[in-house]
Order: structure tokens, then sequence, then C-alpha cells
């Protein structure tokens, strides 16, 4: 394989080269990761079609290859994978979208030391609308049909929203989903476990590019 490729797929040694200058810290986020991703309120095969959509917003390729064998050996569809990501791109989109409300009140000459995320802020998003309404309602169609139920429940993707909306770090779009999370009947252990999987996921993307640091390290 051309060592031009920066996501070499190495072997589980050169993985572990770097284990042994942090072997506590190492050791105790696989200890989390594997408590993250375990059964509990939700199913395995629920926390890997999470851990699939928001791998898609991290963009880490280790991760996607990873979890997509985890989701395929709980025996979720390719179909039911692909409805995954696409809730995770709608909600992508939702945070960058959303997050026009910020540059409307920017340009508007927002308020010096003011709450940069308050609340009813979300009401101004009918003012960005106003500014092209066929764009508007051309985006909130896509992300309205991305969470409509199909081979996965309204229930499910909400969970997959909420864990994205995590990874994005958007606040309105936390807001958002955390409502209707709730509308749809998700408890306190599943909201806790839904962000779990979503931290374990975006900590976990940056510790699975240590082979292309290792790499860059050894090849300098």
């Amino acid at each position: 394989m051309s060592n031009e490729s920066l996501y070499i797929r190495h072997n589980q040694a050169y993985s572990a080269k770097l284990f042994a200058y942090a072997p506590d810290a190492f050791k105790a986020f696989g200890e989390f990761n594997k408590q993250a991703l375990a059964a509990g309120a939700l199913s395995v095969k629920a926390k890997e079609l999470i851990a699939v959509a928001v791998a898609h917003i991290t963009g880490c390729p280790y991760c996607i290859e990873a979890h997509v064998n985890k989701a395929k050996d709980q025996q979720a569809t390719l179909e039911e994978l692909v409805e995954s990501i696409v809730v995770a791109t709608a909600v992508n989109a939702h945070s960058v979208f959303y997050n026009a409300i910020n540059a409307l009140n920017a340009y508007q000459g927002g308020e010096v030391g003011g709450d940069l995320f308050a609340r009813d802020n979300l009401n101004k998003i009918e003012e960005v609308e106003k500014l092209n309404e066929e764009q508007f309602t051309s985006f909130t169609a896509f992300v309205h049909q991305a969470l409509q139920p199909g081979l996965l429940t309204s229930k499910e993707k909400i969970l997959i929203a909420l864990a994205s909306s995590h990874i994005t770090g958007n606040a309105y779009s936390i807001e958002i989903f955390s409502r209707q999370a709730k509308d749809a009947g998700t408890t306190l252990e599943e909201l806790a476990e839904t962000i779990l999987v979503a931290t374990a996921l975006k900590a976990g993307s940056a510790l699975a590019h240590r082979v292309n640091a290792q790499q860059a390290f050894d090849h300098s």
C-alpha cells in the first residue's frame, strides 16, 4: 500500500505503539468506550447505528469502518445504516443553518457582551426564512423527511439526531432535538446513553488518529 495515503489500515501492533507512553489513560478510555457502547437502556444495535451516524460527522474513516462492521454484526442492514447517515447529514446541516441566527445578530449589530445563545434567539429563524423562503423551505423539507420513520422508527432517528447535535455542538440543535426526543418518549436513561455514545465517538475519532501521528513521527 502506498505510503502517500494518510489513512493506511495498520495492524494492531502498530496501532498500539503509543499505548506504552500513556497506558493508564489509554486503558481508561478503552473501558469507557466499551461501557458506552454496551447494552443498557438502548440495545447494542441502536448504539451502533448512532455510532455509524455520528462517525460520518467526525469524518473518521477508522470509526466508520469499525462501527459499520459492529452494526453489521448486530444484524443492521445497509438500508438502516444509510437512513442513520442521512439523519446525521440533516443534523449537521441543521446546526450550520441555525448558526445563521448568530450571523443575523452580528450583522444587525448585536449587543456587545450579550448572550450569544439566548433561547429566544430561536424565534429569529423566521427572520432568516424571509431572506430566502425558497431555500428555507427546501432545507426544512429535507430535515423533516430525514426524520420520518422508515426502517428506523421516529424515536430511533431522533436519538441519532440528538447524538449528532452533540457532535456538532450547536446549542440550538441540541435544544430542538432534546425537546423532540422527550416528545418521542425518550427516557433520561436513554438520553444519557445516547450522549455517552456521541462522547465516545467524538473522543474516539481523535484517539483513532493516533496512527496518523505515529506514522508522521516515524517517517519524518
